[in-house]
């Protein structure tokens, strides 16, 4: 199981999910291009984002399977997404790591300072050896992401994912603990 944590960057607070980002959650998880990409309840209500902000999130990382943070604005608290991973093996001490990001925060880097700042913390203070990131090949925007992260792009994996609208071909990318990511740039931002 991941120790209950919170990470900071220069813009970002990361931290748990609480009854208060239940609002912000449903506005997010309900936006076409947050259900265009990921497999989310449709409609996603008023109730999904309240099992997910209080029992869903926590019970994953209970679990072991992974942790999930709230990524918010360091100086108002509002909520701007989602990065967590899913899918830990701790025995190799790999995972996977995924976002989303609410719609009135896209187009400002959210989405790869948290993506550096949860890295970060996995590969160096959890020691973890590997990190993958998969995103359908059509969502180009995930993919920059990862790039600008520093995540290494290894492949396709043909008809490994799913969406709303059916199977989908996923591009593979990965991050280990001696890439440059982990230990340049992307640390110089955390408090």
């Amino acid at each position: 199981m991941f120790p209950e944590t919170v990470l900071h960057t220069e813009r970002l607070t990361l931290r748990p999910f609480s009854s208060s980002d239940i609002p912000d959650t449903q506005a997010s998880c309900s936006d076409s291009l947050t259900q265009q990409w990921l497999p989310l309840p449709q409609p996603y209500t008023l109730d999904d984002a309240t099992a997910w902000c209080t029992k869903v999130a926590p019970a994953l990382r209970e679990s072991g399977d992974g942790i999930h943070f709230a990524v918010t604005d360091y100086d108002t608290g509002r909520l701007m997404g989602t990065v967590g991973l899913k899918k830990t093996d701790w025995r190799a001490r790999v995972s996977e790591v995924g976002y989303w990001i609410s719609p009135w925060a896209r187009g400002n880097g959210i989405a790869t300072e948290a993506t550096r700042a949860l890295a970060r913390w996995l590969l160096t203070d959890q020691q973890f050896h590997r990190l993958e990131l998969r995103a359908a090949t059509e969502n180009t925007a995930s993919q920059k992401v990862a790039l600008k992260a520093g995540f290494h792009h290894e492949g396709i994996l043909r008809n490994a994912g799913f969406v709303h609208a059916g199977r989908v071909d996923l591009a593979l990318f990965s991050l280990l603990p001696d890439d440059s990511t982990t230990t340049g740039s992307t640390i110089a931002g955390t408090r």
